[in-house]
C-alpha cells in the first residue's frame, strides 16, 4: 500500500498555528506593523520589525514558523486593525491571508478580495459591488503548461516534449505534422510536400526512395540537379539546397516518424523554411545608423519618422542597414487629425498616436513587401502594442520583447497610478502591456528573472499576474508565468565592435589619442570635468544613462565615501550631460544636479572624471579595451537592470565586470568566476568587494586575468548574436507549427482583448493633449 503523502498546510493554517501556540509574540509583532498606520510595507520592513521584537532570542525562536512566512512575503497591506500579506512560496505561486490583530482571526483571501482590500488604501471603504475585473485564466484552462518553477522560460522545450510525447503514444498525432507539410506554402508555392503524398505510409515510402537516390549523389549536388526526381516522389524545394542538406532534413523526419523526441522535433521544425519576411517594431525614439547614440530612446527597427531629426537620418523614410542585403529601417511618422508630429516626444507620451501609426505601418509594410510579413516582433511596450494590432490584422505569428517593464521600475506605480499618470501615463502603458502579453504567440526574455524573479524578488512579468489600478480596473489573472509562450533567449554584443583587448591586430590604436584626451585632458568643459592625477592607478569605469534607476550617482557616492577604494583606483563615468542647460530629460536633470553636489561634497578632484555620454560605438568599444589595458574594471550599479547589455559588452572586451545583483546581470555573471555581483542597496559592501578585488590584483596580477578570461568564456557560451538569431527563427517556426497543429488561434482571448482595447485603452488615450 502506497504511503499517504502529508498535505502541506496553507499559509492561513500556519498563521493560525502560530497564533494558538505563541499568541503574545505574534500579536506583539503584528501590532508593530499596525502602529505604523495604513500603508504598504515592503519585505525588508517586515523583516526589520521581526528583528526588533522585544524579548529578542526567546521571541524570535517562538516566531520561527511565522518568520519563514515573512521571508516569502512580498508585501503587507496595513489597514488597522487588519494586516493582509501576499506570500509567494515560490516563483509564480501566491497566497493571500488577512489577520485581524484585535480579534486574532485569520482568513484566506482570494486574489480579488486581496486587491479589493488593497484598494482601500487609496479610495477607502467602498460600497461599489461591481468593478471591472480582468481574468485571462479561463481562456488558458485547457492549454498545456508546466507546473515547476524551474521550467519557467523554457516554453518551446515544453511544447516539443508535449508534442513528441503525444506522437509517441498515439501515431494518429503524427497526421497533423504531415498535413502541415502538405499545405505549407510561400507566395502560393508548395514548399515541402505535394499531392503525391497523402498520408504517413506514403510519406515513409517516399522518404526511403528519396534517401536511396540522394545517398548516391555527391554531398554538394545542388537541388536543381535532382529537383525533378524529388518532385516525382512528392517533395518540393523547402527540404534544402544541396543533397547533403536534404538528406539531413529527411533523416530528422524519419527519426520523428519512428520514435518522436523533443530535440529532433525542434531541429526539424527549426529548419523548415517558414520565415521569409520579418517586421521588427519600436515606434518611439531616434533610430538610425548615425548620430543617434546618446539621444533619448534609440531602440527600434520599424520605427517612427521624425521630421525635425536633429542631424540624424530619422527624417528619411527608408534607410538600408549597412552590411546587409535585405534589411532596411522603415520610418513612418506619428500623425493625428492635426497633421504629422514633427518632433521627438518621450516614450511616456506616445500612446494617442499608436493606433493610427499601426494603420499607416500596415499600408507601408504591405507595399514594401508586396504582401504580409511572416513574423512580427514588437519591442518595448509601445512596439508590442503596435505589433499586436498588426498581427491581429494580418494573421501572422507575433513575438513580444518587453526589454523593460516600467511597473517594476517604479514601486507602487499600480496602486498609486493617479499620482504618476500626468507625468508617465502608466495607466496606458500597463493596459498596453496586458494586451500585448496576452495577444503574443510567444514572448522572448533575456533572463529568467525578467519573467519570474528570484526566490526573494518578483519578476517583471510576474508583477502583472495580479494588480489593481483603483477606479480603473482590477487584474485578477493578467499573465501566467508558467505559460509556455515564455522563452529565455539572451542577446549578445556586436563582436565587430566589442572584442577582447588581447586581439591586438584588431585594436583601433588610431583612436587612442582621442581616448587619452577624453580621460586625462585637464581642461574642464561641457564634455568632461574632473581630473585623474595618478595615471598609474587602474580605472574603475562605468557607462550608462543618467537616470535614477541606473544609479550612476550612487556609484559616485560609494566611491566618494570609501577612502580605501579611492587609494586603489580612479573612477571614470560616462553618463548623460554635464550641464543641466543641455538636457531636456526630466530624470536626467535631477541626476546632473545630484552629481555636482556629490563631487563637491567628497572633494574627488584628482581621482574622478565625468565624461558626457558618447555616441561613437567604435570608440566606445576601444574605450572598454583601453580601460582593460589599465587593468581596470567595469561597474554596472543599477538598482534594477532587466538584462545588462553594457555588462555583456564589457565582458566581451575582456574587462572584469561588477554588476547589480538585481535583474539580468545576476544571471549573466557567475559570482567570483566570470565577474562579481554587487548590491546597490548596500553600497559600503559593494565598495569593499571592489577594494578587495583591486588589492588582490595588486598582490597577484594573475587574478585580474583569471576573472577576465572567465567573463569571456561565459560570453562565448551564452551571449552572442549568432546564438540569439538562430534561436529566434527556430522559435518562430515552432510556434507557427504549434498554432497550426493545435488549431490554437486564441480566438476567445483575442475577442476579449479587442473589447478591452476599445473600452479601456481608447478611453485612456482620449484624455491626452496632443503635442505639436
Amino acid at each position: 500500500m502506497a504511503a499517504k503523502l502529508d498535505r502541506i498546510p496553507s499559509i492561513r493554517e500556519r498563521v493560525e498555528d502560530t497564533l494558538s501556540i505563541h499568541r503574545n509574540e505574534l500579536v506583539s509583532l503584528l501590532s508593530r506593523y499596525v502602529d505604523q498606520g495604513k500603508g504598504i510595507l515592503q519585505p525588508h520592513v517586515l523583516i526589520d520589525e521581526l528583528d526588533n521584537v522585544t524579548g529578542e532570542n526567546e521571541a524570535k525562536q517562538h516566531l520561527t514558523p511565522f518568520s519563514e512566512i515573512l521571508k516569502n512575503t512580498q508585501e503587507a497591506i496595513v489597514l488597522p486593525p487588519f494586516v493582509a500579506i501576499a506570500v509567494r512560496p515560490r516563483p509564480g505561486v501566491w497566497e493571500f491571508v488577512r489577520v485581524n490583530v484585535h480579534e486574532l482571526s485569520v482568513e484566506q483571501l482570494s486574489v480579488s478580495e486581496y486587491l479589493r482590500f488593497k484598494e482601500e488604501l487609496v479610495d477607502g471603504p467602498s460600497n461599489v459591488k461591481f468593478v471591472l475585473e480582468l481574468d485571462f485564466e479561463p481562456f488558458n484552462a485547457t492549454f498545456p503548461r508546466p507546473n515547476r518553477s524551474s521550467s519557467i522560460g523554457n516554453g518551446v522545450q515544453f511544447l516539443n516534449r508535449h508534442l513528441s510525447s503525444s506522437m509517441f503514444r498515439n501515431k494518429d498525432c503524427l497526421e497533423p505534422l504531415v498535413d502541415f507539410l502538405r499545405v505549407h506554402k510561400y507566395k502560393g508555392q508548395l514548399l515541402m510536400l505535394n499531392d503525391r503524398i497523402q498520408n504517413i505510409s506514403r510519406l515513409q515510402f517516399a522518404l526511403a526512395k528519396a534517401e536511396d537516390h540522394l545517398s548516391k549523389l555527391p554531398a554538394d549536388t545542388p537541388f536543381s540537379e535532382f529537383e525533378y526526381a524529388l518532385q516525382g516522389l512528392g517533395f518540393e524545394r523547402g527540404w534544402g539546397d544541396t543533397a547533403e542538406h536534404v538528406l539531413e532534413m529527411m533523416h530528422l523526419l524519419l527519426d520523428i516518424l519512428q520514435a518522436p523526441d523533443p530535440s529532433t522535433l525542434e531541429q526539424f521544425l527549426g529548419r523548415i523554411p517558414m520565415v521569409f519576411n520579418v517586421v521588427i517594431l519600436s515606434p518611439h525614439g531616434y533610430f538610425g545608423q548615425a548620430n543617434v547614440l546618446g539621444l533619448p530612446d534609440t531602440g527600434g527597427q520599424v520605427t517612427r519618422l521624425i521630421p525635425d531629426a536633429k542631424g540624424t537620418p530619422c527624417n528619411q523614410r527608408i534607410e538600408r542597414v549597412s552590411g546587409t542585403e535585405h534589411a532596411h529601417i522603415l520610418r513612418v511618422p506619428f500623425r493625428s487629425e492635426n497633421g504629422i508630429l514633427r518632433q521627438w516626444i518621450s516614450r511616456f507620451d506616445v500612446w494617442p498616436y499608436l493606433e493610427t501609426f499601426a494603420e499607416d505601418v500596415a499600408s507601408e509594410i504591405t507595399a514594401e513587401l508586396q504582401g504580409f510579413p511572416d513574423f512580427i516582433v514588437g519591442n518595448y511596450s509601445d512596439g508590442n502594442l503596435v505589433s499586436s494590432l498588426l498581427a491581429y490584422k494580418m494573421g501572422v505569428t507575433q513575438c513580444t520583447i518587453a526589454h523593460a517593464l516600467e511597473k517594476t521600475k517604479y514601486p507602487d506605480s499600480d496602486i498609486y497610478w493617479k499620482r504618476f499618470d500626468e507625468k508617465y501615463h502608466f495607466s496606458c502603458q500597463f493596459t498596453a502591456d496586458l494586451i500585448a502579453m496576452n495577444n503574443a504567440d510567444f514572448i522572448i526574455t533575456s533572463t529568467y528573472q525578467e519573467i519570474a524573479g528570484t526566490k526573494n524578488t518578483v519578476g517583471q512579468y510576474e508583477s502583472h499576474t495580479a494588480f489593481t489600478l483603483p477606479g480603473l480596473y482590477r487584474v485578477v489573472h493578467g499573465i501566467d508565468v508558467f505559460d509556455p509562450k515564455f522563452n529565455i533567449v539572451s542577446p549578445g554584443a556586436d563582436m565587430e565592435i566589442y572584442f577582447p583587448y588581447s586581439e591586438s591586430q584588431k585594436r583601433l590604436t588610431a583612436l587612442h589619442g582621442s581616448i587619452e584626451k577624453m580621460l586625462y585632458d585637464p581642461e574642464q568643459n561641457d564634455e568632461h570635468i574632473g581630473t585623474l592625477s595618478d595615471r598609474s592607478k587602474p580605472i574603475l569605469f562605468s557607462m550608462a544613462r543618467l537616470d535614477g534607476v541606473k544609479n550612476m550617482t550612487g556609484l559616485v557616492e560609494l566611491y566618494g565615501k570609501s577612502t580605501r577604494l579611492r587609494e586603489l583606483a580612479n573612477l571614470v563615468v560616462v553618463a548623460g550631460n554635464i550641464d543641466v542647460k543641455n538636457s531636456k530629460d526630466r530624470e536626467e536633470i535631477v541626476e546632473i544636479e545630484k552629481m555636482h553636489e556629490l563631487i563637491k561634497k567628497y572633494e574627488m578632484e584628482g581621482q574622478f572624471r565625468w565624461i558626457v555620454s558618447q555616441t561613437n560605438r567604435a570608440r566606445n568599444g576601444e574605450l572598454y579595451r583601453y580601460i582593460a589595458d589599465t587593468r581596470g574594471v567595469f561597474v554596472q550599479p543599477a538598482f534594477y537592470e532587466a538584462f545588462g547589455l553594457t555588462v555583456v559588452e564589457a565582458m566581451t572586451c575582456g574587462l572584469p565586470t561588477f554588476a547589480t545583483c538585481n535583474g539580468g546581470p545576476a544571471e549573466i555573471i557567475e559570482h567570483g568566476i566570470s565577474g562579481f555581483h554587487i548590491d546597490p542597496y548596500h553600497p559600503d559592501q559593494a565598495a569593499e568587494i571592489l577594494s578587495d578585488f583591486f588589492e588582490k590584483c595588486k598582490e597577484d596580477p594573475s587574478h585580474w586575468y583569471k576573472i577576465s578570461e572567465g567573463g569571456l568564456k561565459r560570453i562565448y557560451e551564452r551571449y552572442t548574436w549568432k546564438i540569439y538569431s538562430e534561436r529566434l527563427l527556430t522559435l518562430a517556426g515552432v510556434y507557427g507549427f504549434w498554432k497550426y497543429v493545435s488549431k490554437l488561434e486564441r480566438r476567445e482571448t483575442r475577442r476579449y482583448l479587442e473589447m478591452f482595447y476599445i473600452l479601456k485603452f481608447r478611453e485612456l488615450v482620449s484624455t491626452f493633449n496632443h503635442v505639436f
